[in-house]
């Protein structure tokens, strides 16, 4: 399959609730990159919306953020497509390939560099509202030892037009991973910065202690078990 004429899909490289992701080939320049589809009849599009705010979060300067650029966002046929820098392996990959479990100067290395991306999110006026190992990514070739801020689909602007912080609420479904969620999500109240932050806290005890204590409990169904 080739994508608007320019990119050749590889293999698939995985999917979710979104869609599917894909390695794929500029034919023009021969670099890789990752190819992200998205059925034009999802309930929920999120492709267009992650793709105009990643380009905002990169759009302050040249530098390199923590943040993959895109490199086109457009529906073919029956899918809409967005096309980005091929990153590395996830940290639950790099959790697995540990035997799953870190020692305490890893996971201290990549606290900095998780709270540096998640500040400068927040800094834009954003919150992530899914921090989970699968969505922080490894470079690859000279940014390997980066660490990357992947999928947006879910990112909430939490300053109004008028400057004000989004009001309180307390009537709100989960949004995010239930595992990786901060109290205050499961409880239905507004998320906010520090529901980031508690996240990215899970993640890191995740990563040291192997597991999380309310992982795999049993129960009739997901309402209950969340």
């Amino acid at each position: 399959t080739v994508i608007a004429r320019t990119y050749v899909l590889k293999k698939k490289l995985g999917s979710g609730a979104f869609g599917e992701i894909f390695l794929a080939l500029n034919i023009e320049t021969n670099q890789q990159v990752a190819v992200k589809c998205e059925p034009i009849t999802t309930k929920h599009p999120q492709l267009f919306y992650e793709a105009k705010l990643i380009n905002y979060l990169n759009s302050e300067d040249k530098s390199d953020r923590g943040i993959p650029r895109t490199h086109l966002c457009c529906t073919e046929g029956d899918m809409n497509i967005l096309v980005m820098d091929l990153l590395g392996p996830s940290l639950e990959d790099v959790f697995n390939l540990c035997g799953r479990k870190m020692n305490l100067k890893s996971t201290l290395m990549i606290a900095i560099q998780m709270l540096e991306r998640i500040e400068f999110v927040h800094r834009k006026q954003f919150l992530h509202r899914d921090v989970k190992p699968d969505n922080f990514l490894m470079g690859v070739g000279s940014k390997a030892h980066r660490l990357y801020l992947i999928d947006f689909g879910l990112a909430k602007k939490y300053v109004q037009k008028d400057g004000i912080h989004i009001s309180y609420r307390d009537d709100k479904n989960l949004t995010g991973t239930a595992r990786y969620a901060s109290l205050n999500t499961h409880l239905g109240i507004e998320q906010g910065r520090r529901d980031d932050l508690e996240g990215v806290a899970n993640v890191l005890i995740y990563l040291i202690k192997g597991y999380l204590p309310w992982q795999n409990l049993k129960a009739a169904n997901k309402k209950e078990k969340y």
